[in-house]
């Protein structure tokens, strides 16, 4: 009888150490647009980030946001960014967005907010975007 016991103890051990706890793992939040807009308008050191090619940022983009490519140096941004902020970000469905947020996450920002859907949902719920295009300006130092 004993032995069925720490028997069933192990098996339920090993379980639960094969399958990581979601909750404790996720570093950041998924909001929906209406939350996440509430949630940046709310934060006065809020950042919003649009994670997309500059190409994509450049034909449309939420007000106020600011370009930092997925495919580019993350690490870098990350070092220049200050650890306080809380970081808003999108792209076009949220799939590079996640990954970015996952990122910024593992290099200590404690608040990062990932707009679920991405700007396709964002527009679709019917949120304002700037259309205005962009010229890409390169520094001379």
């Amino acid at each position: 009888m004993k032995t069925t016991a720490s028997l069933s103890i192990l098996i339920v051990i090993s379980v639960l150490q094969a399958f990581p706890q979601t909750a404790d793992s996720i570093k950041y939040a998924n909001l929906d647009p209406y939350y996440f807009h509430l949630n940046y308008l709310k934060d006065d050191n809020a950042m919003l980030i649009d994670v997309r090619e500059f190409f994509e940022f450049k034909k449309s983009r939420i007000k106020d946001a600011t370009n930092i490519p997925s495919s580019g140096n993350l690490d870098y941004a990350a070092d220049t960014i200050d650890k306080s902020r809380s970081l808003f970000l999108y792209c076009t469905t949220d799939f590079r967005s996640i990954r970015v947020a996952e990122k910024f996450a593992e290099k200590g920002f404690r608040a990062v907010y990932n707009l679920e859907g991405g700007i396709r949902k964002w527009k679709q719920d019917g949120f304002p975007v700037e259309k205005k295009r962009l010229k890409k300006s390169y520094s001379t130092r």
